[in-house]
């Protein structure tokens, strides 16, 4: 699930930071106004350079924690996991307030290079999805108000392409939670952000491949990110939100337990044409808040190329030894 935004910035409380056992980061747990909660950064000094990875969002309670717990004259890298507004929102910030390089995800940098392609784009897909104009007009002012996207720096580098080899930090493309989600890996550490959350449920969100033009394929992707994360057994997991998780193999299995049921549910309507009364057959009355109506539909697409091709998610958790623990549900949620 995305992180809604309620538009307000507003100080709120901070708590303290604490050391990561032997990984030599800190994380950094800041209050966020949205009903995701705190979320968390974390630094540390990596090859004598000091890293900071994600922000906090774009209020001022989240300006005193970095000014409290950052030593900004020694800030050199600001490494960004994904551009929602509670990660990369004291972005510009600290590009004022410091002298440190921002590296932004690839595919967001596609967003902030192509925005207006990028709206027109969305709005686009989800007419072709039956939004009524109504809800068109909703979400394109959401998108266009800065809400969602507060002001991004005016100067950044690709993470995936520009972060100096001294840092020792290896980038995985994990695509589920956004387009752009992307993993920072060390010697026994990685930093997740939203892509292992434990104890909440996400669907990755509908959104417009500016490669491509057409809708982000996010189904596809999604099982390679499963296959990536796996990899992840043997290190310490630094999440977005929540302290820590327990175990990936607990967290995915959660995920899928959950995806799973769903589609079971979807599956006697998954014939209906029409993207909104498939919505209010499945929750019993129509869906009238647009956002929300957004991240059901983004939910309900994502279900929808799963039944498409099943094999595709079968094929990736027998790669990393998953699907026999969710054999039942697979059958159950697909008919085969």
């Amino acid at each position: 699930m995305s992180a809604s935004s309620s538009g307000h910035r507003f100080p709120c409380p901070v708590s303290n930071s604490h050391l990561i056992a032997m990984t030599g980061l800190t994380q950094h747990t800041i209050s966020t106004p949205y009903m995701v909660g705190p979320v968390h950064c974390y630094s540390g000094v990596l090859a004598g350079e000091l890293v900071l990875f994600d922000t906090g969002p774009p209020t001022a309670g989240a300006e005193r924690y970095l000014l409290d717990h950052i030593d900004l004259p020694k800030l050199r890298h600001v490494i960004i996991s994904h551009c929602h507004i509670d990660h990369y929102g004291q972005s510009l910030w600290l590009e004022q307030n410091s002298d440190a390089t921002i590296y932004l995800p690839y595919r967001d940098c596609l967003k902030i290079a192509n925005h207006e392609k990028r709206i027109e784009g969305m709005y686009q897909l989800l007419a072709s999805l039956n939004f009524d104009q109504e809800s068109l007009d909703e979400l394109r002012r959401i998108f266009e108000s800065g809400q969602l996207f507060p002001p991004f720096p005016k100067k950044f580098l690709v993470a995936e392409k520009d972060l100096p080899e001294r840092l020792g930090i290896s980038v995985l493309n994990c695509p589920g939670h956004s387009q752009s989600d992307l993993v920072y890996v060390g010697n026994d550490w990685a930093v997740t952000g939203d892509t292992l959350l434990r104890g909440i449920f996400q669907s990755p969100l509908l959104d417009v491949d500016l490669e491509s033009g057409e809708r982000f394929n996010n189904y596809e992707v999604y099982c390679a990110t499963l296959v990536k994360l796996a990899g992840l057994r043997n290190h310490q997991i630094l999440p977005g939100h929540r302290k820590s998780i327990v175990s990936i193999d607990e967290t995915l299995l959660f995920y899928l337990s959950k995806l799973l049921q769903r589609v079971e549910q979807l599956r006697p309507h998954k014939a209906e044409k029409n993207l909104m009364v498939m919505i209010e057959k499945l929750l019993g009355e129509p869906m009238k808040e647009a956002f929300h109506l957004y991240l059901k539909a983004s939910e309900v697409v994502f279900m929808q190329d799963l039944l498409e091709q099943p094999e595709m998610l079968r094929r990736a958790l027998e790669e990393i030894g998953l699907f026999d623990q969710v054999r039942d549900l697979y059958h159950a949620a697909t008919g085969r």
